[in-house]
């Protein structure tokens, strides 16, 4: 039997490197207000510092925030909108539907959950249904709350919040000594990445990213890769229904002048200098471990623990997966690199 067939158009992933100063503000705001993990944020220290310099309305505001966890809103809604100014996203705000507002906000489960999801942005005046809804994620670390709290703000009292905290963050930001060379290194970034082999979706994402291993996930047919300073070190991973969303701290060459040692080396040095981390590097060195299990073999808080961990994991010497930790082989393997490096000399 013979059989005839004309070849099909391969579709792949849509890839986007994109970055503007709205995403700059929406990623100081989420690192400002990240309580638990806000000490091993390379801004902490600057944050602190120039608080003084923050209006009694923007302190408000990012204490409302922080309460929240609304932070998640406002990256879902730049996604959305990809503003490139404080008036576009205020536009882009106002422009949008209530039904489309709520739908943006509320975070994608599965897509057996998918329809509950739709009905619950469009029945956006019961609270009810938020609580219904977040009962999907009562395992998860915020987005329970986060759900929750969405249906006890009024639509209009969440705009305000949002339109008021991104203008008060920009005003302040913007201030700041270096935000002009952030600005001209993120650009910089974008414009390096701007074409990119949409026939190796996966090798891109890795290179641009620093190593991501992407895996393909069922209706997702956009990534976008967003570089950052304010959530340095941290890697943040986002998807919506149909995209996936990569938030990669920028190279800390294009940050630091000549001589200067860089974050990550001060960071690294720092998480090694102390006796207990160091005990569970060497514990994970021979295996991965839960949180339980480390809790049980140091006799120590997972509280306590976790806190030493996140230092771990901040200068990437661990990782975590499923609640299990393991050992970042090549970062142990290349830090020394990276001293001598700095230092100028071969060993």
């Amino acid at each position: 039997m013979k059989s005839f067939s004309s070849p099909d158009t391969t579709e792949t992933i849509t890839l986007k490197v994109e970055w503007m100063p709205i995403w700059e503000v929406v990623l100081g705001i989420a690192g400002y207000t990240h309580e638990q993990l806000r000490h091993t944020f390379d801004m902490d220290q600057e944050w602190s510092l120039n608080k003084d310099s923050m209006s009694p309305t923007l302190v408000e505001h990012l204490k409302e925030i922080t309460e929240t966890n609304f932070w998640y809103g406002l990256i879902m809604l730049q996604n959305k909108l990809s503003a490139s100014s404080v008036q576009e996203f205020s536009n882009g705000l106002t422009n949008l539907s209530v039904d489309s507002f709520y739908e943006t906000l509320l975070p994608y489960k599965s897509r057996e959950i998918e329809p509950i999801r739709k009905e619950t942005a469009y029945q956006h005046d019961q609270s009810q249904s938020f609580e219904k809804y977040s009962t999907y994620f009562e395992n998860h670390e915020f987005l329970g709350g986060y759900i929750r709290n969405l249906g006890h703000f009024s639509y209009q009292r969440i705009c305000d919040l949002f339109n008021s905290v991104i203008k008060e963050y920009y005003n302040w930001i913007s201030q700041q000594q270096d935000w002009e060379k952030w600005t001209q290194a993120l650009t910089f970034e974008q414009k390096q990445n701007s074409v990119l082999d949409k026939t190796k979706p996966i090798e891109e994402i890795e290179k641009v990213t620093g190593g991501v291993n992407y895996l393909p996930e069922p209706s997702v047919w956009t990534v976008k890769m967003i570089p950052h300073v304010s959530y340095r070190p941290w890697l943040l991973e986002k998807r919506t229904p149909d995209t996936k969303l990569f938030f990669y701290p920028i190279k800390e060459e294009y940050l630091v002048a000549p001589g200067v040692p860089s974050t990550e080396l001060v960071r690294g040095h720092k998480a090694l200098g102390d006796e207990l981390r160091l005990k569970l590097l060497y514990q994970l060195l021979k295996g991965p471990l839960s949180l339980q299990d480390l809790s049980l073999m140091f006799n120590i808080s997972k509280t306590t623990l976790h806190h030493q961990l996140s230092l771990l994991k901040a200068a990437k010497f661990i990782q975590v997966e499923k609640g299990v930790y393991s050992v970042n082989l090549r970062q142990v393997h290349s830090f020394s690199d990276r001293l001598t490096n700095y230092l100028g000399v071969k060993i």
